[in-house]
């Protein structure tokens, strides 16, 4: 296997070179703040849909001092469409860090990377190569998938132990240009060896390496056995409107999506007969049930089938916030799952 890893290292760094991608975070003298904030945003989420996110946060937090010193509201609507809203909050928790402990600069070791919020050995890696020149792997399913094909490898890639094994190999082979090669790797598995559908090895600079297109296993690996089931809530969403207000309500500071805003709803599918019933118990009982939809939102572990009614009232509920529909899209922060459900408002 070390044998494969050191023949992959020149053909490869060749083929980046010549082929890599112009991204907006790869920098002649890349910037520590800007890497680490792409990587953080990569994390469950497609190149193309993190360019404008990323164009937008800058313009509005160039510095570390300035995430900082975000408020989290602020920070979570720019962080809005992302997901995973936790990646943003640890963000601020890591730049408060960096700013009391390291006087405001990213530490250049990779054990105090790993010291940050929010930054595991993958992210350390990426950073810690790329800005620092630390000979250290970075590794996340695109260099899992690529490594496991080219040794040939049949042992399940979601396990931590399989890729405890993959990180050694990497890391007892790293080539001077650390970077460089962690790079490669990921561009390979981004745009040549895919995860879906077929890859394209006869585009791959490997390609005579590779043990699984040798042995016609391509499609067989990596492999990946899910432990997990996804779980199914129902749920029940009410878009109230007075006027030119929605009604909305801000979810607990902890658990999925803390801190962010939402219709009000309740758990369970309700029936249309339900649900002058559940608007009594919050002291609404002149209404008007305009229409009916239906939605589902996916998360990583669970899924969310909802119905949302769309309800016209005359009086306000002062148990939640009146907004319109300008200030929901600049100020509040929604998740996606409630975005299913379009408002039309003045």
């Amino acid at each position: 296997m070390e044998e494969k890893i050191k023949q992959m290292i020149v053909p490869l760094l060749d083929w980046y070179e010549k082929n890599k991608r112009i991204l907006p975070w790869r920098e002649k003298i890349p910037n520590p703040y800007h890497v680490w904030l792409s990587e953080v945003m990569l994390q469950q989420t497609r190149i193309e849909a993190v360019k404008k996110y990323y164009e937008r946060f800058l313009i509005q937090l160039p510095t570390i001092e300035d995430l900082a010193k975000v408020e989290e509201e602020r920070l979570l609507k720019l962080w809005e469409g992302l997901g995973y809203y936790n990646r943003a909050r640890n963000l601020k928790k890591a730049a408060q860090m960096i700013v009391e402990k390291y006087d405001g600069k990213m530490p250049d070791k990779w054990e105090e990377l790993q010291k940050l919020p929010g930054v595991g050995e993958y992210t350390a890696g990426a950073i810690g190569s790329i800005c620092f020149g630390l000979k250290v792997p970075a590794v996340d399913g695109n260099v899992l998938r690529v490594i496991s094909r080219v040794i040939g490898s049949k042992e399940n890639v979601l396990l931590p132990e399989t890729k405890r094994k993959v990180t050694k190999l990497l890391q007892d082979n790293m080539p001077e240009e650390a970077g460089k090669w962690n790079e490669a790797l990921m561009e390979l598995g981004e745009i040549i060896c895919l995860p879906n559908g077929e890859p394209l090895c006869k585009q791959c600079p490997i390609q005579n390496i590779c043990k699984a297109l040798k042995e016609n296993e391509v499609n067989q690996i990596p492999v990946r056995i899910k432990e997990q089931k996804r779980k199914i809530e129902e749920k029940t969403v009410f878009i109230v409107q007075h006027e030119d207000k929605v009604a909305i309500q801000k979810r607990a500071d902890e658990g999925i999506l803390a801190g962010m805003y939402e219709f009000p709803h309740v758990e369970g599918k309700k029936k249309e007969e339900e649900i002058a019933s559940i608007l009594k118990e919050w002291e609404i009982q002149n209404f008007i049930l305009k229409e009916k939809r239906h939605g589902k939102h996916i998360f990583t572990h669970k899924q969310w089938n909802m119905v949302a009614y769309y309800i016209q009232v005359k009086e306000i509920n002062t148990n939640w916030e009146w907004v319109t529909k300008k200030q929901l899209e600049e100020k509040y922060a929604m998740p996606t799952a409630f975005k299913k459900f379009p408002i039309e408002l003045r």
